[in-house]
């Protein structure tokens, strides 16, 4: 008798963890659109290129311009006509999946917290500044971050002792960057965009899309840690 109520406990556990794991939502894998950054954008631009579609810039933005030749294509091909790639599309023309994570980041994270950022470019410097109003460099990363419901340090160099660090080979949309300027350590930071660019509120110009690798930013980079 005990060993039938041990195998009927064990095989209703095993009925209720299939059940859970069919029941449980995957992933999806949200379409390439405006406002979308980084490599997968500009292996994309490349591709329409090699199509003989007119891209403009192949700087991994999927601005206007991008999704205007991504309608041209759909009209092209019969297609719903709405500017955005879906990922099965995505792969008929690259020939790979479009991830739902990249280096452990997840995409639509990635993509809700850049367009966040995006939306400040123009903001103008404040010194201790945690709002649209203005905003110093961590009050920008931190205001960011906590759009998406992760909470930062309020200083760069406390930013910099989050998550976990990343080497620039391995970069991803949504990285903070970290670089040393007005004094040593990690008193700079912003937000890795892909395509070797950043977005920060630089004193300056206030909040900018910038060279990570250009001759200032370049010679000051420190390192990246990964939060998402």
């Amino acid at each position: 008798m005990r060993l039938h109520r041990i195998l009927v406990v064990f095989m209703f556990s095993v009925v209720f963890l299939m059940s859970a794991a069919q029941a449980a939502p995957v992933d999806p894998v949200d379409p390439l659109q405006i406002g979308d950054r980084g490599d997968e954008v500009l292996v994309l631009q490349e591709k329409l290129s090699q199509m003989g579609y007119v891209v403009g810039s192949m700087d991994g933005v999927f601005g206007d311009m991008t999704a205007e030749t991504v309608k041209t294509l759909q009209k092209d091909k019969n297609l719903p006509v709405d500017g955005k790639i879906t990922p099965e599309f995505y792969k008929t023309l690259v020939g790979r999946d479009l991830p739902v994570s990249r280096g452990g980041v997840s995409v639509a994270a990635a993509r809700r917290l850049l367009q966040s950022s995006f939306q400040y470019i123009g903001v103008p410097y404040w010194f201790g500044g945690t709002s649209p109003r203005g905003f110093d460099c961590s009050g920008f990363t931190r205001y960011v971050f906590a759009s998406v419901g992760i909470n930062l340090p309020r200083m760069a160099d406390g930013q910099f002792d989050v998550g976990r660090p990343v080497s620039v080979e391995r970069l991803q949309p949504g990285d903070l960057v970290f670089f040393e300027t007005y004094e040593s350590g990690p008193s700079h930071v912003g937000i890795y965009t892909g395509n070797s660019q950043f977005i920060s509120a630089t004193s300056s110009r206030g909040v900018v899309v910038a060279d990570l690798f250009g001759s200032y930013w370049g010679e000051r980079y420190i390192g990246a840690r990964r939060v998402l």
